[in-house]
């Protein structure tokens, strides 16, 4: 089915939302990113979808893609209060760059933090604590209200996302990844034919940057994502684990 068939094609909601997903992931099949995009949000959930971004190493390839489109489709940024600076300048950056005018940024409550890290501790002793209270719980109050939401994960990262969708379901909401099958160097070669400025730790030997103490340079023929939570158990946040904390395939906002 051509694309443009499908945007007033609709689904019935009787479906569910899982038939729903499967219908539209074989109407996407073929369809670019580009295309994935101005679907989901002029047509298949216009008005009821966000962009979520952590604004890091390869967040401004589909932060453009989404300013063309619609510059004022929902950007949530979660500001752990335990950022690189940087991080949060280059949001700044990219928000002024694209022309996005409706950037949200969301933190743990003050509540949270207060009874479970008073000290601002808590990574030293319990990493999936900290990241719950500070990522999980503050994503989770960022998108109520929304239909779905667009991520930013690809297959070649892991291969737990080997097999990725470009739509899913997550916590009763409808999640798209439209940048599901593209590589590494396509990333690349995007940012730099659209003069996309990149993140300015990437340089510093930072492929993957999260929270400032959690975070670590690494080394030539590292895995990318070996500077997160080094020497731990551990490799992913939290924000994509669909049941309970188990670890179904990762973060890559």
């Amino acid at each position: 089915m051509a694309l443009h068939e499908t945007f007033g094609l609709g689904v019935d909601p009787e479906l569910g939302l899982q038939a729903e997903v499967a219908a539209l992931n074989s109407q996407f099949e073929e369809a670019t990113a580009q295309e994935i995009l101005m679907a989901a949000i002029r047509h298949q959930f216009a008005g009821g979808i966000a962009m979520v971004s952590s604004f890091g190493a390869d967040s401004a390839v589909l932060l453009h893609m989404v300013a063309q489109i619609d510059p004022s489709t929902p950007v949530v940024f979660v500001d752990t209060v335990k950022l690189f600076p940087a991080t949060l300048l280059y949001r700044d950056e990219l928000i002024e760059k694209l022309g996005l005018t409706d950037v949200r940024t969301f933190k743990p409550s003050n509540e949270d933090l207060g009874a479970q890290d008073p000290a601002g501790m808590l990574w030293m002793s319990d990493t999936d604590a900290c990241c719950h209270i500070r990522k999980v719980v503050p994503l989770a109050r960022a998108l109520t209200g929304f239909e779905a939401w667009i991520s930013g994960r690809k297959r070649f990262q892991s291969s737990t996302r080997s097999n990725l969708d470009v739509f899913e379901i997550d916590e009763g909401r409808v999640k798209v990844n439209p940048l599901a099958d593209w590589t590494a160097a396509e990333i690349l070669d995007y940012a730099k034919t659209h003069d996309l400025p990149p993140h300015p730790l990437v340089a510093q030997g930072y492929p993957s940057i999260g929270c400032m103490p959690c975070t670590s340079k690494v080394a030539p023929g590292e895995d990318p994502r070996a500077g997160r939570w080094r020497g731990q158990d551990k490799t992913e946040c939290g924000i994509h684990w669909p049941i309970h904390g188990k670890e179904l395939d990762g973060s890559g906002i």
